[in-house]
């Protein structure tokens, strides 16, 4: 198996036994960089952006994280060709929300993953993506298509015209990825999945979690240890880097008799813990998780997968993307608290962390839902599928 990763993590898959080649989304910069250092530092400085409503962001941060992406995809395009040239793959894997089209024209058949939320998959019935909108109430649906659509429509002209001269066909309309004719995978347990007007075509598999065994072990220090709750908190890699908002969540949670532990990001060095607390700059999350009995978070896709995996209620902090739906959701279906990440009130975390971690039935349910999950992981049916494809060519139906 080969990955193809960003130069600036070279050496992190090689450490598991896989094979790497290496591509760069832009010009090499003139010092070194850290693991995926731009998108930090790019969140870095629109981490004001976070503080807008979701309908505000459009054309302040989501489309400038779209644009750069699409940048993106341009510039690695013949580097991409060149590797498949080289490695000469059976089935290529993509997960990335905008298209690859050294992907579609390198001959062999191919999966899309979609590792955000699923409502990237469009859905009339359902909120738009990024809106973070409810479920049950669609008044504001409609003005945030329009929105959304005036905001991106010469966008995907653009990366729409570098797709066909590629040798692709259209880009659907308003989207800037594909749908693979052989095999799509989404990862989303169904207690938070959405109910679709109409269903996915065969190619398309759930998997509901796909939680890695490979973190390394994680013990927990003597000075967290006691009859209190254990929290985690974590905004990400890119959500820490608003020191402001991880330094008042620590003061808070400093001023509380539970145990905390906190991912603290790479600004690390900016942030000071209270003494119920511990913390480092990476975490063992996968490792972290089952020791926990609530979780904070911003609502990125993989947390709140891995903490329904684990059975965790969740207090969810969206700033940005797809955190927003996310937060909605958990809110929605009843495993956790949607709170604005700059408007909350200190009684609203601390009395949500009071219900939560407290709520028997809802303990009850995450259980179960732990169970569930946990007897058929996402990741052995994701490989079985893929490994299907190579041998046989063809697409590979759900059901299959």
């Amino acid at each position: 198996m080969v990955f193809v990763i960003e130069e600036s993590f070279k050496g992190t898959l090689a450490a598991k036994g896989f094979e790497e080649q290496l591509m760069r989304l832009k010009p090499k910069p003139t010092t070194e960089e850290a693991p995926g250092q731009f998108w930090k530092d790019f969140i870095r400085d629109t981490a004001p952006e976070f503080r807008k409503p979701t309908l505000e962001q459009l054309e302040t941060l989501i489309k400038p994280i779209w644009s750069e992406l699409i940048d993106g995809s341009i510039y690695v395009n013949d580097q991409l060709e060149a590797i498949f040239r080289q490695v000469r793959p059976d089935v290529i894997v993509q997960d990335n929300v905008v298209a690859f089209p050294a992907v579609l024209t390198a001959g062999v058949p191919w999966v899309r993953i979609v590792s955000c939320n699923p409502l990237e998959v469009r859905d009339s019935a359902l909120p738009p993506a990024f809106s973070g909108l409810p479920t049950d109430d669609s008044r504001d649906w409609d003005r945030f298509r329009r929105a959304y659509a005036e905001a991106h429509t010469e966008l995907h002209d653009v990366f729409g015209r570098f797709t066909r001269d590629e040798g692709c066909p259209p880009l659907p309309e308003g989207e800037f990825m594909y749908e693979s004719p052989f095999l799509n995978l989404y990862n989303y347990p169904n207690e938070l999945d959405y109910r679709r007007s109409r269903p996915l075509n065969a190619t398309w598999q759930q998997l509901e979690s796909c939680v890695r065994t490979t973190d390394a072990p994680f013990e927990l220090p003597p000075s967290v240890r006691g009859a209190a709750k254990l929290i985690y908190l974590s905004l990400g890699s890119l959500g820490s880097a608003d020191t402001a908002l991880m330094g008042r969540l620590i003061d808070i949670l400093g001023r509380t008799d539970h145990r905390i532990i906190v991912s603290m990001g790479p600004q690390h060095q900016e942030l000071r813990l209270h003494e119920n607390m511990v913390g480092e700059e990476f975490l063992p999350q996968t490792s972290v998780l089952p020791l926990v009995d609530l979780v904070i978070t911003h609502g990125g896709n993989n947390t709140v997968t891995e903490s329904m995996y684990f059975g965790k209620p969740m207090i969810v902090l969206p700033l940005f993307w797809d955190q927003h739906d996310n937060a909605q959701r958990v809110d929605e279906t009843g495993f956790g608290v949607r709170l604005d990440p700059y408007r909350f009130h200190d009684e609203q975390l601390l009395g949500s962390i009071d219900r939560l971690s407290t709520d028997a039935e809802l303990a009850r349910r995450l259980t179960g839902v732990a169970r569930r999950l946990q007897a058929a992981p996402g990741t052995m049916q994701a490989a079985e599928r893929i490994e299907s494809l190579m041998r046989s060519r063809l697409p590979i139906p759900a059901s299959s």
